[in-house]
């Protein structure tokens, strides 16, 4: 099922009452989750804000919708403005609310780095960064209660401070955000932090995990590539290479720039 407005909206079904919204034509490729309760719908995600998000939600779920932020960085929310109720890690609030730390002409040129096919009315000179207060600051081990769904907040802080994975113990699916998923992860940012990022992955190994659901590219990730992050990054540590400026390090589905 897709969006007819030049499909720049992909939605596909993970389970009867879990679905993904992607932006494939960007090379981004990002993805927001809808988790729908008996009570309310949670929405990790808002995307690039290019096109309109909420009209794909409405097809998802007639439930009052609460947003739940990974990180602030301009991919993930540049759709919050279409939904009063969203949440933040508590490191991130000033980031939402105007203090984010590259100017609006930084993220312009990083929306267009590389060609895309975007929407005929889409003019990168009007693109703006939202800002907002979050109805709800999280932190680390808080519960997101939805009725008959429960998902725990987990700070993995490295790609970003306040960066969060979601874990739903029920189903065991872990949503990575942008700390985990097949290609380049990017730690060489002055905000990044490479030895949190490291510590981030190992606190998600003793999850029983069956489903890993990234915020870009491939959304078959295999379980395994918990462990394998955790060796790489473990061993650029050991070698004194866990620090920025140390270069990109490649590895079978996935690679490390620091």
């Amino acid at each position: 099922m897709t969006d007819n407005k030049e499909n720049w909206f992909t939605i596909e079904r993970i389970d009867d009452n879990t679905s993904v919204i992607s932006e494939y034509k960007h090379w981004e490729e990002t993805h927001c989750y809808i988790l729908n309760g008996t009570e309310r719908c949670l929405l990790i995600d808002t995307g690039l804000g290019v096109k309109n998000i909420w009209e794909q939600v409405q097809k998802l779920t007639d439930k009052p919708v609460t947003v739940v932020t990974t990180h602030v960085h301009y991919d993930h929310f540049g759709g919050h403005k279409y939904f009063p109720d969203f949440y933040v890690h508590e490191t991130e609030t000033e980031w939402i609310n105007g203090g984010f730390p590259l100017t609006i002409e930084q993220v312009r040129n990083f929306l267009i780095e590389e060609p895309c096919d975007f929407p005929k009315d889409f003019d990168v000179n009007n693109y703006y960064l939202f800002e907002g207060v979050p109805t709800q600051v999280l932190k680390d081990n808080d519960t997101i209660e939805l009725g008959e769904r429960t998902i725990r907040v987990l700070h993995t802080p490295g790609h970003s401070p306040g960066h969060m994975c979601f874990f739903e113990k029920d189903k065991e699916y872990l949503y990575t955000g942008d700390l985990i998923y097949i290609g380049e992860l990017f730690a060489y940012y002055p905000s990044t932090d490479p030895i949190a990022y490291m510590n981030s992955v190992k606190k998600l190994l003793p999850l029983p995990v069956k489903k890993i659901l990234p915020a870009h590219h491939n959304l078959n990730v295999p379980v395994s590539i918990i462990k394998d992050m955790d060796k790489a990054f473990t061993d650029l540590y050991k070698k004194g290479k866990l620090k920025h400026g140390s270069g990109t390090f490649s590895y079978s589905n996935f690679g490390i720039k620091l």
